[in-house]
């Protein structure tokens, strides 16, 4: 197939044909910045010229991502005929060199590449893996004129990718590109414009300009009680219950409805152990539930994976349908994040104790890594277990929000 290349792009494949590309080879920047699509270039074009008898890894944070980011859009690249691959056999053919796919969250992954000596491997979203997964990644890149294709989107200028490796790129044999939205000249001006306006804060700095800054401040400075409290509830919808357990810290309740787009917090239940000197049972907190839920018609109620009683309470009484959450801290704020930008999550004024959590909830800025700081957080997280869990799939089950 013919290929059209943006000036960035064009550089790239012009050092690969001058073999200028070098051992290690990163693509850092902002999202739809085009890098995943010529670092996929670039890898089986460089795979086409090396040796077939040779070992190969494509590795992400799972073997979903991994399909979802780069396999699905490199077999569109090349076609069925040159690139064909089977998750369950954890392997790929590729211009017919073996190509094996491993996902870090694998907790085996790491024992597995042990005994490899690769010729080539390919890394999708870098920031994602362990320090000791990479620093072993490396050591099987062993064969003569071995590389490694990378992508990522920035982190904490503190990541060990950053500091141990992009910051010592001139000392080591590495080659860091950075892309940039604006850098891509074949998306739709009123995409990308729209793209911009979904991302604020930390979010913003880091996927769109591309920039390696801390999470600190308020998580969710975009929240407004002008633009995301409402008085009226909602008629009708489709209902469901987002739940965030605690025993003694505070258990938080939410009762969504949602219509089209958009779903509304119609209302709340938080109760404090600590505060009330009063611990409930997984029987009080069930009561609760079905009180929260009234007579109406609960699709799901979706609740922390490890509330494993409770879990086990709310399915013996055969009433609802339970959804363990997804939990990824940071991906579930970035979804979040997005939802409260596009005003598809609101909520009813009488929401007092979520309001009051949106102005408290904020980032550890003295923290290494991204993390909040696990205080004022419960309806924090039951609306992130909503939003990452079951909103993001009924919005737009197509989008990927992790990029």
């Amino acid at each position: 197939m013919e290929m059209i290349y943006s000036d960035k792009q064009r550089t790239l494949m012009n050092m690969w044909r001058a073999d200028k590309l070098k051992r290690l080879n990163l693509l850092e920047g902002s999202v739809r910045s085009g890098k995943t699509w010529i670092s996929l270039v670039l890898w089986a074009f460089w795979i086409s010229c090396m040796p077939r008898e040779k070992n190969y890894l494509m590795v992400a944070k799972t073997l979903t991502s991994l399909r979802r980011n780069c396999l699905d859009l490199l077999q569109e690249l090349v076609g069925v005929k040159y690139f064909t691959y089977s998750l369950p056999k954890k392997e790929a053919r590729l211009f017919g060199r073996l190509v094996y796919l491993e996902g870090v969250n694998d907790a085996r992954a790491e024992s597995k590449i042990r005994g490899m000596t690769l010729q080539g491997a390919y890394c999708d979203e870098l920031t994602l893996f362990t320090e000791d997964f990479f620093s072993m990644l490396l050591s099987r890149l062993s064969e003569k004129k071995a590389k490694l294709f990378g992508t990522t989107n920035p982190d904490s200028p503190n990541h060990w990718l950053k500091k141990n490796y992009i910051d010592r790129k001139d000392k080591l044999d590495m080659l860091v590109e950075r892309f940039l939205i604006d850098d891509n000249p074949y998306l739709d001006k009123e995409y990308v414009e729209n793209l911009k306006k979904e991302y604020s804060g930390v979010f913003y700095d880091r996927f769109i300009k591309g920039l390696w800054v801390l999470a600190e401040g308020l998580i969710y400075p975009m929240f407004n009680e002008k633009e995301h409290v409402v008085r009226e509830v909602p008629e009708a919808g489709r209902y469901f219950i987002s739940i965030d357990y605690g025993t003694l810290n505070p258990c938080s309740m939410g009762l969504w409805c949602l219509n089209g787009k958009q779903a509304i917090r119609i209302v709340e239940y938080y109760h404090s152990g600590r505060d009330t000197q009063r611990q409930l049972t997984d029987e009080e907190y069930y009561q609760a539930l079905e009180k929260l839920a009234g007579e109406r018609y609960i699709e799901y109620v979706v609740v922390d994976p490890s509330a494993a009683s409770f879990i086990t309470c709310i399915q013996k009484h055969r009433k609802f349908r339970v959804r363990k959450a997804k939990n990824e801290v940071v991906n579930g704020i970035r979804v979040t994040t997005t939802m409260l930008q596009n005003k598809n999550i609101l909520f009813h004024e009488s929401c007092r104790n979520t309001i009051k959590e949106f102005g408290l909830y904020r980032w550890d800025d003295k923290a290494a890594e991204d993390r909040v700081i696990k205080e004022n957080d419960h309806a924090m997280d039951d609306i992130r277990y909503f939003c990452n869990t079951i909103l993001k799939d009924q919005i737009n089950p197509r989008q990927n929000y992790s990029r």
